[in-house]
């Protein structure tokens, strides 16, 4: 799919295919493409060239059944301030075809989800960014969803806003087993912590769409950082002698550890970690690997 304004190429003979049931990250520079893409996706925006579908079904020749079942917060959400959370609600319901029954009974559960029961009577025209953004997503999610698309949901928000949106993100994803989140982010290490699949484009072109591990650690090596207040030289014999380290070197007060494997490998090195009596009081990731990965591939792109 591609997308062409005059002489500039948006995005560029993009290929991307969205695995079922996974929140993929959508990450790009500004002017990559992101924002442009997902317009197309929800036929707010029309290609170039090339075909966009959801669920098998052509986004530009159906629009109203490709995104049945489809919820959506592209670019800054817009409401009538003078109407309140549940008023919004029920008009957006009636105009997709939901009986009154389903409105109030998902108005309720949403509000709860987004924290906003006491604020549902209220005119949004009072609220903060934040607030706004919550009954965007709010919405998104009136239909209950099977897709949900996003565009960069925490743009603009202060950072408990920002820490509240994720932690709605986390749980909406967490409470629904068949739910499909697409969502664009600047937040590299939102993405780390929310998605489990990361694409990311420049200059309209896909540069690496693939699992989060298998991005991060394409090499198949993870640094963990220790930290010990026991004997040094005894923890770094001891965890050298675990299974899959490769390399173990103590600097100050940490002790640098290169692993070899995935996720199950990790967690049972910290299992081991956690029986071994040598005064850890610390264990984590030693720098943003998702946040060197973007940076190498945008590089690279240039």
């Amino acid at each position: 799919m591609s997308k062409v304004f005059g002489s500039f190429v948006a995005v560029d003979d993009l290929d991307l295919s969205i695995k079922k049931n996974s929140f993929t990250g959508f990450l790009g520079p500004n002017g990559a493409g992101k924002s442009t893409t997902l317009k197309i996706l929800t036929n707010l925006s029309k290609a170039t060239s090339g075909e966009v579908f959801l669920n098998g079904i052509n986004v530009a020749e159906n629009p109203k059944e490709a995104l049945h079942g489809v919820g959506t917060v592209v670019e800054t959400p817009e409401f009538y301030d003078y109407l309140t959370p549940i008023e919004t609600f029920r008009y957006i319901g009636e105009v997709i075809g939901m009986s009154p029954e389903a409105i109030k009974a998902q108005t309720v559960e949403i509000l709860d989800k987004m924290k906003m029961t006491e604020w549902g009577d209220k005119r949004i025209g009072t609220f903060s960014k934040g607030m706004r953004q919550r009954i965007a997503l709010g919405q998104a999610l009136l239909n209950d969803p099977e897709i949900i698309i996003l565009d960069e949901p925490t743009s603009g928000l202060d950072p408990r806003g920002t820490a509240e949106m994720r932690q709605i993100l986390s749980t909406l994803r967490a409470g629904k087993e068949n739910l499909t989140i697409l969502m664009s982010s600047h937040m590299l290490h939102e993405v780390s912590d929310l998605c489990d699949r990361v694409a990311m484009i420049n200059h309209g072109k896909l540069l690496v769409h693939d699992d989060m591990d298998k991005v991060i650690f394409d090499d198949g090596v993870r640094k963990i950082v220790v930290k010990t207040h026991g004997d040094r030289a005894e923890a770094v014999k001891r965890i050298g002698a675990t299974a899959h380290v490769l390399s173990v070197n103590a600097l100050d007060n940490e002790i640098r550890v290169e692993l070899q494997g995935d996720r199950v490998t990790q967690a049972e090195f910290m299992k081991t970690l956690a029986n071994m009596d040598i005064g850890i009081y610390s264990v984590s990731q030693s720098t943003n690997t998702l946040e060197q990965k973007y940076l190498e591939m945008i590089k690279e792109s240039r």
